[in-house]
């Protein structure tokens, strides 16, 4: 990726997850799709693909959730669908997605449907585990193109019982080119413990490096329910509209936007065009530099954004080629291993962070997890 190039964005809104209803995730979806101007025909499409993966997880999957959310770019709005489940899996993906293909029991359009239907689909599947589908749906006026692929993306989901998360995610891209690199120190032994690969440096007071960046977080409100979300709200507004170009920078205006609020754990990252990646975190985020066969963990100190923290300091790592950065909150265990995530690899961010939910999530908490890979 060239140094003047920005990553591209998409900023998603999560609506409501469904587990066993067909008909009210199509009637929710129709409704969203009005609301965000998809236009009449386009909606009709959607709450069609909606009703066929709402009803084929219904009847034939295993612990299945339909996610609804709006997805946006500074000049449009569309409806993504996410539908992970834990089983059983198709054998043959391909086979699933020919025409007249259709599971009994469905509306019979077929996933390859679904597939033409949809702006941009995306499935994972393997037997025994389960699958994750994307289906991304935007509005069609004449001679216009889909928006490009994000190139960060996550997944939220409440604590059972509560409609409000208090986790979030989001990024924001750096348009300024900065100075050189500032001069790095290496960090004590055991400041970021890797699972296989090399060490990471703590930075001194750092600048942005010679190109433009991404700035990525990853936040769990303390507690859950309606305060958890407002503290996670607010953090996600303070990185959006902040103007701290370094992770410090940016902690430090999320830390002045949460006081008042129950505080939360913070994790923020910047991705620069050559790989360099720049990390501070405070409070129990997981966060790691993964490729299909290693993990290599960033180091977060101990705290609550908007109470109490240590001066904010940021450590320096390196994304490799075909890498992906990998945050999530305490709603999922930690002890996935690269193994896990390697066959969700060549696919979309929001697929590997759907595929990661449903293996580490747990219901005891809200649960979210971000991915960012370099743009290809």
């Amino acid at each position: 990726m060239a140094g003047s190039v920005l990553w591209p964005l998409v900023d998603c809104e999560d609506v409501a997850w469904f587990r066993d209803s067909a008909q009210s995730a199509r009637g929710a979806a129709a409704a969203l799709g009005r609301r965000v101007g998809l236009g009449e025909q386009r909606t009709a499409e959607m709450a069609l693909a909606v009703a066929e993966l709402a009803t084929n997880m219904a009847k034939h999957a295993t612990d299945a959730a339909l996610l609804l959310r709006v997805v946006r770019t500074e000049q449009v709005a569309g409806v993504e669908l996410l539908v992970l489940d834990q089983g059983p899996g198709i054998a043959d993906v391909s086979a699933a997605m020919r025409d007249g293909t259709s599971t009994s029991g469905t509306l019979g359009i077929g996933l390859g449907a679904v597939a033409r239907l949809a702006d941009v689909f995306d499935i994972h599947s393997q037997p025994g585990l389960g699958t994750v589908q994307l289906a991304r749906f935007w509005p069609r006026p004449t001679g216009s193109a889909p928006p490009v692929e994000a190139a960060v993306s996550g997944v939220t989901r409440p604590i059972g019982g509560e409609l409000d998360c208090g986790d979030a995610w989001t990024a924001r891209n750096d348009p300024q080119p900065g100075p050189p690199h500032a001069p790095v120190t290496t960090a004590p032994i055991g400041a970021a413990e890797s699972r296989s690969t090399g060490r990471s440096v703590l930075v001194h007071n750092p600048l942005p490096g010679p190109g433009t960046g991404v700035l990525v977080m990853s936040c769990d409100g303390l507690g859950h329910g309606p305060l958890a979300a407002l503290a996670a709200r607010a953090a996600v507004q303070a990185l959006r509209t902040g103007v701290g170009r370094t992770p410090e920078q940016a902690m430090q205006e999320v830390h002045r936007a949460l006081r008042g609020s129950r505080g939360a754990a913070v994790a923020i990252a910047r991705i620069e065009a050559d790989g360099r990646v720049l990390f501070c975190g405070v409070g129990n985020i997981t966060a790691a530099v993964v490729t299909p066969t290693t993990r290599s963990n960033l180091l977060s100190h101990p705290g609550i954004v908007g109470h109490r923290t240590h001066t904010p300091r940021s450590y320096q790592h390196h994304l490799p080629a075909g890498a992906a950065l990998v945050m999530h909150s305490d709603g999922l265990s930690d002890r996935w291993t690269p193994a896990d995530l390697r066959s969700l690899f060549p696919h979309r961010p929001a697929v590997i962070a759907a595929g990661l939910l449903r293996l580490a999530g747990t219901r005891r908490d809200d649960a979210s997890t971000v991915i960012a890979k370099a743009p290809r």
